[in-house]
């Protein structure tokens, strides 16, 4: 059985995967980076200078200033910042992997749409032309 797992493990195709989802992982932590940093902070400000972490509603009714604030008291909240933040990093993400996936197929088809070098003549043909050039002199 442990035989058996190693040559699993060792497979291409799960070495491959392995490395995409640590990659993806790093990716992702990359794009979070830039909508929290980069990209809300300036759509914040367009709107009035609207704090995306800050926004949320308190289920109890209690009126808090802050988010950190209502977590404090222990009140109960919908997190709605938060959530329109991850709904921009899953589209930027889905968006790139589009690019790329895009990228990769426009790449296969131009390989598969090059031209075929024609296939060589067979043996047979090529002795005949020969034995035609040396008649010819």
């Amino acid at each position: 059985m442990l035989k058996e797992f190693k040559e699993f493990a060792m497979r291409g195709n799960v070495m491959d995967m392995a490395i995409g989802i640590i990659i993806g992982a790093a990716f992702g932590k990359i794009v979070s980076s830039f909508v929290n940093d980069v990209l809300m902070p300036p759509i914040g400000m367009l709107m009035g200078g609207v704090n995306f972490h800050e926004l949320f509603y308190t289920l109890s009714g209690e009126q808090a200033a802050t988010l950190a604030a209502a977590k404090e008291a222990g009140a109960v909240t919908i997190n709605y910042g938060s959530f329109i933040q991850t709904v921009i990093d899953f589209i930027i993400i889905a968006f790139v992997i589009f690019m790329v996936i895009r990228a990769m197929n426009n790449a296969k088809r131009k390989e598969e749409e090059a031209p075929k070098a024609p296939p060589a003549p067979p043996k047979q043909e090529v002795l005949l032309k020969e034995i035609r050039d040396l008649l010819k002199k």
